[in-house]
């Protein structure tokens, strides 16, 4: 397995490493895709400054207030509530 990293700077700006893809986004969540689970960033104006997916790579930038791992899921298993709601 690859190194994986997050780095938050000053809750303005965060860059990811290993992402697979971003499954949604808007002003203030966005569900990312990683190799090895998921990332769920939440906040207020955020953007995604600029993504590289044959690098695996984010940054996103505005209010990051939190980000949290969520667990790898079954291919099978679909819905977005479904998945919040878990």
């Amino acid at each position: 397995m690859e190194a994986h990293v997050v780095n938050i700077d000053n809750r303005e700006r965060i860059s990811v490493t290993e992402v697979a893809d971003v499954e949604s986004f808007n002003e203030e969540i966005i569900f990312l895709t990683l190799k090895n689970g998921g990332l769920v960033i939440r906040g207020e104006d955020l953007h995604i400054q600029k993504l590289d997916l044959e690098e695996g790579r984010i940054l996103i930038l505005g209010a990051i207030s939190s980000a949290v791992y969520t667990e790898k899921r079954d291919k099978q298993e679909k819905g977005f509530l479904k998945r919040i709601l878990k």
